[in-house]
């Protein structure tokens, strides 16, 4: 009886084989015969599963917000709003291994989405994904009687994606200094100062 193969399975695999080649040794070195031998298959067999470098590393790239999606959709929330938003939140953000890896492989990628237009237009994707995951959240405080009077849900949606980039950055390459608990209690306090019922500080 024929083995009966995973196609999905398969290329998910693989996308995993690259992102251990570039987390070792660097998006320079994920070629498709180093993912291969990562991955313990020969170069046709990959083939059967990507015709090139460029879709195989697309795939792998598109990997990090799919997994993060995953996350989200298998959350288990509250019904408390602030507590929900932050818990979502950290879903996009390097606090724990599996998070930690796709910012390292988001980085990564960072150079080459500038050259390559079909990475490129993925970032950009991506991008605009988050965007609206943020503006989503605002509009559920806003909704909820939770979100300052004043603030303008699209601005403070720009102003939030862009503190969470750096946030992604910070905890990978200053992890010694910017450590979960900081990033977690700057996410808290972010969210406070946009609350209509912020703490007074002193």
């Amino acid at each position: 009886m024929p083995k009966i193969v995973d196609h999905e399975m398969r290329r998910r695999e693989l996308a995993d084989a690259a992102w251990r080649v570039i987390r070792r040794d660097g998006l320079e070195a994920a070629s498709v015969r180093n993912i291969a031998k990562e991955a313990g298959v020969s170069l046709g067999s990959l083939r059967h599963y990507f015709n090139s470098q460029d879709e195989l590393l697309a795939y792998a790239l598109g990997r990090v917000i799919e997994r993060v999606r995953e996350r989200i959709g298998n959350l288990r929330l509250t019904g408390d709003i602030r507590r929900d938003i932050v818990t979502i939140i950290e879903q996009t953000l390097p606090l724990d291994e599996e998070r930690q890896t796709e910012a390292i492989i988001w980085l990564a990628y960072l150079g080459k989405m500038l050259t390559n237009a079909g990475l490129g237009a993925l970032a950009a994707k991506t991008h605009d994904e988050l965007y609206h995951l943020f503006r989503r959240l605002l509009d559920a405080m806003k909704r909820h009687g939770l979100l300052d009077a004043n603030a303008d849900p699209e601005l403070e949606a720009r102003r939030m994606h862009a503190l969470i980039d750096g946030l992604a950055v910070h905890g990978v390459v200053s992890r010694h200094a910017v450590d979960h608990d900081t990033i977690r209690a700057v996410v808290t306090r972010h969210l406070e100062s946009l609350s209509a019922d912020r703490p007074s500080r002193t």
